[in-house]
């Protein structure tokens, strides 16, 4: 467990002790706590503006899009974001990948203690993921489940804890 990780922990069970936090919720405490009272839609959006700002911390452009088949442009390419909280059986589940106008999916993921990312080219994330929705209408519509703790192994090339992904975001915004 790093430093931040135990002050992370540390402080969680410090609102238990005080009465402030429900012992049996592990995103009580957590800096991403408020994101688990957002509707899903709005915890997509929110996800989109964390992306984005963290980006820009990271030193990459990030511009607005050009048209609705991408969230945003970074560094000159078209970037579609998903985002996930950690689910209760402890995947993450990136929803409503389409077949769009962008190259690259960034796939955020956040847990109440540890995020995750990663920079998938959007053939192979659409290949891999499965279609959402059952019939006709839901073939364009597919969605990306993982478990956070043991990603699949092709995932590894993509990123994986928020440090493992900055050097795959490097490589593919410096392009």
């Amino acid at each position: 467990m790093t430093p931040y990780e135990a002050l992370l922990q540390a402080n969680g069970d410090a609102l238990v002790r005080m009465g402030k936090a429900d012992a049996h919720d592990p995103w009580a405490g957590s800096p991403f706590e408020w994101l688990m009272r957002l509707p899903s839609r709005s915890r997509g959006r929110a996800g989109e503006l964390i992306a984005e700002s963290w980006l820009i911390g990271l030193g990459f452009e990030v511009r607005l899009p050009l048209n609705t088949g991408h969230d945003r442009i970074v560094s000159r390419r078209k970037v579609e974001i998903k985002f996930s909280t950690l689910w209760g059986s402890g995947e993450y589940v990136f929803q409503q990948l389409r077949d769009q106008d962008y190259e690259l999916a960034l796939m955020l993921g956040v847990s109440p203690t540890i995020a995750h990312c990663w920079l998938v080219p959007k053939a192979e994330a659409f290949e891999r993921a499965i279609p959402q929705h059952g019939g006709a209408a839901g073939r364009d519509t597919r969605w990306l489940r993982l478990r956070a703790a043991s990603p699949p192994a092709w995932m590894s090339l993509h990123g994986g804890d928020i440090e493992a992904a900055v050097p795959v975001l490097v490589a593919a915004f410096a392009q």
